[in-house]
């Protein structure tokens, strides 16, 4: 009985959905406890590294989302700086920016007290210097934020990937040591 409390003690919680796995010290306690065969249990163990590997592809492409993501926010409060700068100068600033993907145009800034920035969904707003400036600081603070959540999220299913992988090794190596001990008994007991 001491030995299903430490085994209920030693099973890990989930991260944001990510269940734990367990690692398996006694696999004969693990099946006799979980009520599985080794095939069941095998079966199981394939089914949640699966689950796993799913999980960690959707992260993988949060994280490229993200990666991708901050670099352009870094550049829009570059240039939201810039106009900053030459505002009240009388200096133009001349631009090449992109029209269409390829299709680049140049053109002449004279004195940008505000900005448009694209939001999304079809979505532009103008700011004025200081809101645009402030509201790309505040999304790459949350940009920043998420992907450091993110990699703790991945380091952790790295964490349960390699437990299940062990786990199922050892069942497995538990299965066939199991099978020639039956083998040897039975070569034994047909020479005696």
């Amino acid at each position: 009985m001491a030995s299903l409390s430490s085994t209920a003690e030693e099973t890990t919680t989930e991260r944001r959905g990510i269940p734990g796995a367990q690692f398996v010290e006694d696999v004969e306690t693990y099946l006799t406890q979980s009520g599985l065969d080794v095939n069941s249990a095998l079966s199981f163990l394939q089914e949640r590294l699966q689950q796993y590997k799913l999980v960690e592809m959707k992260l993988l492409a949060q994280q490229r989302d993200l990666q991708a993501k901050i670099p352009d926010i870094e550049k829009c409060l570059d240039v939201v700086a810039i106009l900053q700068a030459k505002k009240g100068t009388g200096e133009p600033l001349i631009a090449d920016f992109e029209v269409s993907e390829g299709i680049y145009s140049q053109a002449r800034i004279e004195d940008a007290g505000s900005v448009c920035l694209w939001l999304g969904a079809n979505v532009m707003l103008e700011y004025s210097c200081q809101e645009g400036t402030a509201l790309l600081q505040k999304n790459l603070d949350n940009a920043k934020a998420s992907l450091e959540v993110l990699v703790a999220d991945l380091q952790f299913l790295r964490d349960q990937v390699t437990i299940t992988q062990v786990t199922i090794a050892r069942v497995y190596n538990w299965d066939v040591h199991q099978k020639r001990r039956m083998r040897e008994a039975v070569t034994a007991e047909k020479d005696s």
